[in-house]
């Protein structure tokens, strides 16, 4: 059975940092890409960060690029979001998401097959 785990979510003032991890079980995550998502009230999930299995190309949504970091550690099965210089508006629950196998695009929500739980990231002004 496939899971993901977040962890690493929190309460933090703005400007300062929080590091997320997710950790995958169930088989290796090598072969997938895997996606960072926030969800806040009233809005659509969005995606904020991917990490590509072929080359670790990386994706970052314009609002969060310079900030935020993505990264994995395949030996641990683990994929990490540094979150630096937060912003009120970054304020949501975090999801950690991965593909299948081999997959392609990475950019929508219906390119992953399996998510985590979601994590809480409040930035308070």
């Amino acid at each position: 059975q496939v899971q993901l785990v977040e962890s690493g979510g929190g309460l933090v003032q703005t400007g300062g940092s929080l590091r997320l991890s997710c950790a995958a079980s169930g088989r290796t995550f090598s072969s997938s890409s895997m996606g960072w998502f926030r969800q806040a009230p009233g809005t659509e999930r969005e995606l904020v960060a991917a990490i590509t299995w072929s080359d670790s190309h990386t994706y970052y949504t314009g609002s969060v690029k310079g900030r935020f970091t993505i990264s994995r550690d395949n030996d641990k099965n683990t994929v990490y979001l540094q979150m630096n210089s937060l912003k009120p508006e970054d304020t949501a629950v975090y999801y950690c998401a991965a593909q299948r196998p081999y997959g392609g695009s990475y950019f929508r929500e219906n390119d992953y097959d399996y998510w985590g739980q979601g994590t809480q990231v409040t930035v308070s002004s």
